[in-house]
């Protein structure tokens, strides 16, 4: 297979136009025990304190909890729409919690705002018993979930983040499922944003609302916030995994073990300030033109190309971003069969001599083998259009 590169470069001026927040000159001094801020289109982290000390994640477990109701309404394994029945062990559930009682039924809807917005335990545990049908086969698989995240230094011993000896994790690690639950299931905003809502308990003594109150003070006090989590127990302290939206890019602050409630919030929108002011993500703005490609050996005689996930990078240095240079790398000709979604090659971004990245270039449609009709059917079109072109 003949293979063609071709090389185009291009000097990208930045003008970064930076938020009207204050700078910060110095280095943030924050108070909390620990505490990461990331981006995380790019996942890069942008601040960190103590990222990698193990801690009690009080309610933030509640973001793998919810990691995992969101799968299984991915796979089709439930609906929002699902009654669920709320078992005796999971109205027991002491904490922050939303009154359910034995035998009471609310939509997997409803028990996803109890847990986003009011943190609700025993809804943690009615939603995990629905899924998995118990708590323990439940946190089994919020185990495996956060060892494929690459979460390496959290086990869960609990779905709701009662402090129980041996359940711990980090702020990198809760940077990374709060990355997870945001970027693949954006849905979730839907109930983050919530300030207050009420819901319909209906039991055997009749049905009674009830109000439910975010618990994310962010969400009154800090105008870019869209959540996304707290939890505080006596071991944990106080801690919040706060996401933010701001000019088209989004951050990710985690604050663990905060001293009081005020300090979590006040240092989480620093954070998300410092970041605000400093960073900017470069995504290619005009990405080059795809042009078809032949295919030998095919039932059609080129492909389509269309490009992957796009490329982007954080810049924390306006300097630094004047001189991206992309590399196209692609086949000229590639053979039959072909598969769509298929790379055939990539479009690669660099800066002074180093990668920064790649985009995919993918196989718009599949293309089969062209059989021996199929070649028959060609050659009769040209032996036509030949004759039409002879005026015979």
């Amino acid at each position: 297979m003949g293979k063609k590169i071709l090389t185009c470069f291009l000097c990208i001026c930045l003008l970064l136009s930076w938020p009207t927040g204050a700078l910060a000159e110095e280095p943030l001094e924050l108070t909390a025990v620990s505490a990461i801020l990331i981006e995380p289109k790019t996942g890069a982290v942008i601040y960190e304190k103590n990222a990698d000390e193990s801690l009690y994640p009080a309610s933030i477990t509640k973001i793998m909890t919810l990691i995992l109701i969101y799968d299984a309404l991915a796979e089709g394994k439930i609906t929002k729409d699902d009654v669920v029945t709320v078992s005796e062990y999971a109205a027991s559930m002491g904490g922050s919690q939303v009154f359910l009682e034995a035998g009471e039924q609310q939509t997997v809807d409803t028990l996803i705002k109890c847990i986003s917005v009011a943190s609700a335990n025993d809804g943690c545990v009615a939603m995990a018993e629905y899924i998995w049908g118990s708590e323990a086969a439940f946190v089994e698989k919020m185990n495996e979930r956060a060892q494929g995240l690459g979460m390496t230094n959290t086990t869960f011993v609990n779905c709701c983040g009662l402090d129980t000896e041996g359940h711990c994790t980090t702020a990198r690690d809760v940077a990374l499922m709060s990355r997870e639950l945001t970027v693949k299931y954006p849905d979730i905003f839907s109930y983050t944003k919530i300030w207050m809502e009420n819901i319909t308990h209906v039991t055997a003594r009749g049905s009674s609302e009830f109000g439910l109150t975010n618990t994310n003070k962010l969400m009154k006090q800090y105008p870019y916030a869209t959540g996304l989590k707290t939890g505080s127990t006596g071991l944990a302290k106080y801690c919040v995994s706060a996401t933010a939206s701001r000019d088209g890019m989004d951050l990710i602050a985690v604050v663990m073990a905060a001293a009081d409630y005020k300090v979590r919030f006040r240092e989480a929108a620093a954070l998300l300030d410092y970041g605000f002011a400093t960073c900017h993500v470069y995504t290619d703005p005009e990405p080059p033109e795809l042009s078809p490609i032949s295919v030998r050996g095919g039932v059609q005689e080129s492909v389509p190309l269309e490009y992957g996930e796009e490329f982007s990078w954080l810049i924390t240095d306006g300097s630094r971003g004047d001189g991206i240079e992309r590399t196209m790398d692609l086949d000229s000709e590639i053979e039959a069969p072909v598969e769509e979604g298929q790379s055939l090659g990539r479009l690669i971004y660099s800066l002074d001599g180093k990668e920064l990245g790649r985009t995919e270039i993918l196989a718009g449609e599949s293309v089969e083998q062209a059989g021996f009709m199929d070649y028959f059917r060609r050659a009769v079109r040209m032996l036509l259009h030949e004759n039409e072109g002879s005026g015979k």
